[in-house]
């Protein structure tokens, strides 16, 4: 199989994270709280070290919701009707999101409390 030039590989990335936003409520949401983070890290004007931590957990919870997405979606073409075993893959691939999203809150308390508390 030829590989694809890097523009098209790049085009088709995109265009997941694109499909990603355009169709899961989840993501959307997610993507709102990069947004307000950006904001953040602007209107505190955020440490570099600080910027850095906040950017790695946003987009984590990001890549960690698409690929509990994928998990899902290949779980339904594999498995189209209620099968327990595919239940427990999608709620523990559910539950990695979750992990992150965890993560995230904590690290934005712990970075913007003393920036609020100044």
């Amino acid at each position: 199989m030829q590989k694809l030039p890097i523009h098209k590989s790049f085009f088709n990335a995109f265009r997941g994270v694109f499909l990603m936003f355009k169709n899961e409520r989840n993501f959307q949401i997610e993507t709102l709280a990069l947004f307000i983070n950006l904001f953040l890290i602007f209107y505190l004007k955020l440490t570099t070290i600080d910027t850095f931590l906040i950017l790695i957990v946003s987009f984590g919870v990001l890549a960690a919701e698409i690929f509990n997405t994928a998990i899902e979606k290949v779980c339904d073409i594999i498995q189209p009707e209620f099968d327990k075993r595919i239940g427990f893959i999608k709620d523990i691939s559910a539950g990695a999101v979750l992990l992150m999203a965890i993560v995230a809150v904590v690290m934005g308390i712990l970075v913007y409390w003393k920036y609020i508390n100044n």
